[in-house]
């Protein structure tokens, strides 16, 4: 890839240059684009150009995707952005704060299903040597329905 020249800094990029310089399909970009999450617009030969900042948009998009977090939750935090303004390091540490609270939310409930996957689950079965010791008398039947011993609302 060729480095940019200062320039073309204010050049606005077409779909395939938002492509390749973001490494995301251009399905995807427009897959994001009808979703919300980044805008283009027209220029007079009816292509579509995207300004510059949306490769950071971008950036920031694929890092909350991985995190798992969904994509109407992603939606939300961008539309608090200034639009025509590349997100900065502020705007970066702000979206991650509220994001890192729900992936620790996230790591305690697996680590509590992964540590749990060995024992009782806590179905009311009894018909394992340990159920009676986790669910005497099926008592977690008054919690609800189900295994909730694993539950992650528990």
């Amino acid at each position: 890839m060729a480095i940019l020249d200062p320039a073309d800094i204010d050049k606005d990029l077409s779909v395939g240059e938002v492509a390749e310089r973001s490494g995301v399909a251009v399905s995807t970009i427009h897959f994001y684009e009808s979703k919300g999450l980044i805008a283009s617009w027209r220029s007079s030969g009816n292509q579509r150009r995207f300004p510059r900042d949306v490769l950071r948009r971008i950036a920031v998009i694929k890092v909350a995707q991985r995190l798992g977090v969904p994509l109407a939750t992603i939606a939300q935090a961008l539309k608090t952005l200034p639009d025509g303004r590349t997100p900065t390091a502020e705007d970066w540490k702000r979206l991650s704060a509220a994001w890192k609270a729900d992936l620790d939310e996230r790591i305690a409930v697996l680590t509590k299903l992964r540590d749990g996957l060995e024992g009782c689950i806590g179905c009311g079965c009894l018909s394992l040597g340990e159920c009676p010791l986790r669910n005497p008398w099926d008592e977690l039947s008054e919690d609800g329905p189900g295994p909730r011993l694993l539950d992650p609302r528990r």
